[in-house]
């Protein structure tokens, strides 16, 4: 599969003096697998080691941190010569079971500048060491589920990714096109961005059903493991508030009656626990190790808008949009008959803000006003950019001409599941294009 992480990848090796790479993200979105990639196709030799298979590489770090003692014992390990230079990749897997070796990454910054090595990590626990972060000293990368766009590649549909991938703001996109497009993404919303799960779907399969239940089975996995990972490493936190407050989004995001996603309430959280102040560990572990997406709420959409966030106002998304179906209690029939789908607004919400992350943003903002609200808003170097999002075919949006006639922006977009429409300063545009936005709105 082909992952938009790796054109950042090749872009770090590409100079001369580099920071040791940290590749972050949730369990189970490619990131070992793309390390290995990278490396048998960007060098000439890669090696590497996963910390959590063997204890004993744990002992290489306790000694001291030189990066030349380190990879003379690494070749000891290995049984093959590592040499200093900039033909050879050092990857470390898992780095976050061993928080010296996340401190070692300092020292060959500072004394191999030329030498590549990638780490990856989980987040389960990756900030939470006794060792210090070397803060300054890395170049971090975060790694998400797989995007509509990847997942089109994944699918082998590259006919289709052209028509999205092309896509200029005004142009038309032809009905036979969007048919198959708009196809593809509710299979999307079934299957999700983790990739063993799409692994699976694009694998030969005698009928929808088989594909779909083999899909639902990995998710089902996934999601033990997921909850396994909560039990070990959640530290002093209580694992059972952890596992329940992640269990507890899908019916928060169901709550509203028009089928979008509300504000986080935190007293239908978890049982006799109430108040920001004593969930604010349990969400700030969730978020550090990706297993959701916060968005802020802003009462005011202005520049900058994280200075009109409030900690205690945000919406909270699931990760995995594959993940949050299963977890809804949906059947594959209810997401793919789009026909029914006006009460699950929140599916698609939850869809587009894992669209926009996977992009690069480093987090969505939702403006709510005293009766109107809309879901994203973006900042662009066109201003304040208000996102509508409506899961069928609905032209009209009542708090999009609210947001409008109060602040003027100059331009707005409403996503829907119909042909792109320019009408003034609005822009309609179907969902599927959501991924695309960042970069539309730049040009």
């Amino acid at each position: 599969m082909k992952r938009l992480v790796m054109e950042k990848l090749i872009d770090w090796k590409r100079r001369g003096s580099r920071k040791p790479v940290i590749l972050k993200g949730a369990r189970q979105v490619g990131k070992t697998y793309l390390l290995k990639q990278f490396g048998k196709e960007s060098f000439v030799k890669y090696h590497y080691v996963n910390f959590e298979e063997d204890d004993r590489l744990i002992r290489i770090f306790d000694r001291d941190l030189r990066p030349n003692r380190i990879l003379d014992d690494l070749s000891f390990y290995l049984n093959e010569s590592i040499h200093n230079g900039s033909s050879e990749l050092l990857i470390l897997d898992e780095i976050q079971r061993c928080p010296r070796a996340l401190t070692a990454l300092k020292y060959f910054c500072e004394e191999m500048p030329g030498f590549a090595v990638c780490a990856a990590g989980s987040l389960l626990g990756i900030e939470l060491g006794g060792e210090s972060f070397p803060v300054g000293k890395v170049h971090t990368i975060e790694m998400f589920p797989l995007g509509f766009e990847e997942f089109l590649s994944g699918m082998g549909e590259e006919r289709l990714l052209s028509v999205v991938t092309g896509y200029e703001l005004g142009s038309d996109i032809s009905e036979v096109a969007h048919n198959l497009l708009w196809d593809q993404w509710k299979r999307y919303l079934l299957v999700g961005g983790l990739p063993e799960a799409v692994n699976s779907f694009r694998e030969p399969h005698q009928s929808l059903r088989d594909a779909v239940v083999s899909v639902r089975d990995i998710h089902r996995q996934l999601l033990n493991d997921y909850m396994a990972d909560i039990a070990k490493h959640s530290g002093k936190l209580n694992a059972l508030t952890v596992e329940r407050l992640w269990r507890n989004i899908p019916e928060q995001l169901a709550r509203s009656i028009d089928g979008g996603a509300e504000k986080f309430r935190f007293k239908d959280a978890v049982p006799k626990i109430r108040g920001y102040q004593r969930l604010a560990g349990a969400l700030d572990w969730l978020e550090r190790a990706d297993l959701t997406l916060r968005c802020p709420i802003v009462e005011r959409p202005d520049l900058p808008l994280s200075a009109y966030a409030k900690d205690n106002r945000f919406k909270l998304y699931f990760f995995d949009i594959g993940l949050l179906c299963l977890l809804s209690d949906l059947s594959p029939e209810q997401v793919l008959n789009y026909s029914s789908y006006d009460y699950k607004g929140y599916l698609v919400e939850n869809c587009i803000a894992q669209m926009l992350i996977a992009t690069g943003l480093e987090c969505c903002y939702c403006w709510q006003g005293r009766t109107s609200e809309i879901e994203f808003v973006l900042s662009t170097e066109n201003g304040v950019v208000p996102i509508e999002v409506k899961a069928g075919r609905i032209r009209k949006s009542k708090s999009l001409r609210v947001y409008e006639e109060r602040y003027k922006p100059d331009i707005s977009i409403l996503l829907n599941a119909c042909l792109p429409e320019t009408k003034g300063r609005r822009i309609c545009l179907p969902l599927y294009l959501a991924g695309r936005l960042p970069m539309l709105l730049e040009t």
